[in-house]
């Protein structure tokens, strides 16, 4: 094996995948939120970084090839798993992750079937934008949490009038109520429209894996 500065970085962030649960385990919102979303753009910088040095260094090995998919795969299950958890089930978020999920076990079985030609379902550049965008709505989605919190905290002795009068102007806001609410609406949309986006571009790629594997499993 070898150990240069771009699989290091793959390792770093196979690593921090299970982090993401051990978080909210033992910390609070919204550290636990603030922590995760810092996490996911940290994975999505050295996702961009391990491969740009591989290639720009001649530094791309067999291990990082492995390593490199495990640890995107481990990042955005384990986080959909925690996101799912809090949202209590929603099938909003529930139906894009069980396609992903899905997608990701059944192309899994592909390459382990396919042993010595799995070199037939090379990563595309299709695939790495469907990583790119689930991280990135990942972090949205953890974004949401962290507004809802310190929205909750501005609104805390507050009657429902009192909020509702804040929130369309008829008292002055001086708590910062009306961003707090906008950035935890849109960041849940936002997220959320992401990650359908994402999910169909799981399932395109999944379906091209397959095309490109059927030759081999005919017979």
């Amino acid at each position: 094996m070898t150990w240069n500065i771009p699989n290091i970085l793959t390792t770093m962030r196979l690593l921090a995948a299970p982090l993401v649960a051990v978080t909210f385990l033992y910390f609070t919102r919204p550290f636990a939120d603030i922590f995760a979303v810092t996490l996911f753009i940290g994975a999505a910088i050295t996702d961009w970084f391990d491969g740009y040095l591989a290639r720009a260094w001649g530094q791309q090995t067999k291990l990082g090839k492995m390593l490199d998919p495990i640890a995107d795969k481990a990042m955005v299950i384990i986080a959909l798993m925690v996101i799912i958890g809090f949202s209590s089930w929603s099938p909003w978020l529930v139906l894009p992750t069980t396609v992903i999920l899905f997608r990701e076990v059944f192309v899994s079985g592909l390459r382990e079937f396919l042993g010595d030609t799995a070199d037939t379902l090379k990563v595309t550049q299709l695939a790495k934008w469907k990583t790119t965008l689930q991280m990135v709505a990942i972090a949205v989605l953890f974004s949401q949490g962290v507004f809802e919190h310190y929205f909750g905290m501005s609104v805390w002795g507050m009657d429902a009038d009192m909020v509702r009068a804040i929130l369309i102007g008829e008292e002055p806001d001086l708590q910062g109520l009306w961003w707090k609410f906008f950035g935890a609406e849109w960041a849940g949309l936002i997220g959320l429209w992401l990650l359908w986006i994402a999910a169909g571009l799981t399932l395109l790629t999944g379906f091209d894996y397959f095309r490109k594997a059927l030759p081999y499993l005919k017979g």
